[in-house]
């Protein structure tokens, strides 16, 4: 079957700028469905909410999914080879097997394609409708494919009855269709067999059903994998923290932002998987939705083809303001064996004289659309309590555009306090003394659509 099923999961949507989140990796691979047949069951949704697009999308991804088994199994005459049998499931208020455990292709597409949709949705009944179309006695590999696009409506609840097929030695995967009425992702990956990684599938787009359809089936066709390499780099404003073991092979960190996943043999005898968990930290300045990986590539021996899902972060960060910018330096050399230099490096404002205090704030819930003026004031404290003025600035804050009101990081507020103007110690002429400050911040929102009454102002 070669690689049956490979995925990437991230276990947050949302994470703030320094926050961290788990990575797993998985794969499933099986052997190939000549040396090993294999019956397969297609349970597919018929329920009401599948009316239109969504059933005409599963009709054509059963069909190409019977059409690749067909071929891998080199299959003659309309028949499926190789010991191998497809049968058909449908299910709403109840189930129904449309077929047994068949080779006859026509005998499949035809009662794919006489499905109509209407009906709730009973999941238990299907499940063990499929069951029943096994043969105990069957040295056969057994696989249900679950099709749904929404939740249990009807019926006794599913998951025992998933339990006991796969007690059973039933392998069950799950295509899962976002529908009109919601879909419980984590019911399927109840239902499916472990790790849900490797046996779950999911998708909002009806269109995407015969792609879904069809990588199962090709993937279920090929052999076992044998010396897989995984190498996966990560974007940029990720760095990765720590790498737990796999349950198969050995993992290795390149550097900060990639690793590597080695897996001598993978499904060379029968189905197995395997999953390497590791953690990464957002260590970016900007937020936004954001690409946790920036590349992730697969090799094997036997040539399987993997492509793993790319998924998303939300990042939340602070949003940064830097109302002054630094001075510009002046770049100068001193050459080998030089014992002093003198070096003239032209004006110098006042500002840049003294000791610089720099400081940085929060304002707190500043909305969209909304200009800030920002107040810094700051005084030095003598020995006696007494405030002396150092100073104050006044800046306008820009507006942001985030989606909500957000706190605002104002960054290096400058002050310059010269050497002379020591209080603290009650020696002005004392150098390098500890010097003790107040800082105060006056702020409010300058964009407002309230109007007092009529007056006019002069300063």
């Amino acid at each position: 079957m070669g690689i049956t099923n490979s995925n990437k999961l991230v276990n947050l949507d949302q994470i703030d700028c320094d926050g961290s989140l788990r990575v797993t990796l998985a794969l499933t691979a099986a052997p190939d469905i000549i040396t090993n047949p294999t019956d397969i069951v297609l349970v597919l949704d018929r329920s009401g909410s599948m009316t239109g697009t969504p059933l005409a999308s599963m009709k054509a991804g059963a069909n190409t999914f019977i059409d690749i088994i067909e071929e891998s199994t080199q299959g003659t005459n309309g028949q499926i080879g190789s010991g191998s049998h497809i049968g058909i499931v449908s299910f709403a208020s109840t189930a129904t097997a449309n077929t047994q455990l068949i080779t006859s292709v026509d005998t499949l597409k035809n009662a794919v394609d006489s499905l109509v949709a209407g009906g709730s949705t009973n999941h238990a009944a299907a499940f063990t409708q499929a069951m029943d179309l096994f043969d105990p006695q069957s040295s056969n590999a057994k696989v249900i494919v679950m099709f749904t696009d929404g939740n249990t409506t009807t019926g006794a609840p599913p998951t025992p009855v998933a339990e006991a097929a796969k007690a059973q030695g039933i392998i069950i995967y799950c295509i899962g269709l976002i529908g009109s009425d919601g879909l419980d992702v984590t019911a399927l990956e109840a239902w499916a067999t472990a790790p849900a990684a490797s046996h779950v599938s999911i998708t909002p787009d009806a269109a995407d059903l015969e792609q879904l359809f069809a990588e199962l089936a090709a993937n279920i066709s090929k052999p076992g994998a044998t010396n897989i390499v995984i190498d996966e780099v990560l974007n940029p404003d990720f760095h990765i923290t720590s790498i737990s073991t796999p349950t198969k092979g050995s993992a290795t960190m390149l550097d900060s932002n990639s690793l590597r996943w080695n897996i001598d043999s993978l499904g060379t005898t029968a189905s197995e998987s395997a999953q390497l968990e590791f953690f990464v930290q957002h260590v970016g300045q900007s937020g936004g939705t954001k690409h946790v990986n920036e590349s992730i590539t697969y090799s094997d021996t036997e040539g399987n083809q993997v492509v793993f899902p790319d998924p998303t972060v939300t990042v939340e960060c602070e949003i940064v303001v830097q109302p002054e910018e630094c001075p510009v330096p002046v770049d100068f050399t001193v050459e080998g064996c030089t014992d002093s230099v003198v070096v003239d490096l032209g004006e110098i404002s006042l500002e840049s004289q003294g000791c610089i205090i720099q400081m940085n704030v929060t304002i707190k819930n500043v909305c969209p659309g909304k200009r800030v003026a920002l107040a810094a004031i700051l005084t030095e404290v003598d020995e006696d309590g007494m405030e002396h003025q150092r100073g104050m600035k006044a800046m306008t804050i820009p507006a942001h555009n985030a989606g909500t009101c957000k706190d605002v990081l104002v960054q290096c507020i400058k002050f310059v306090v010269p050497e002379d103007q020591d209080v603290s110690t009650g020696t002005p002429e004392g150098m390098c003394s500890p010097r003790n400050f107040k800082a105060r911040f006056i702020a409010h929102t300058m964009d407002t659509d309230y109007r007092c009454c009529e007056s006019v102002l002069t300063l």
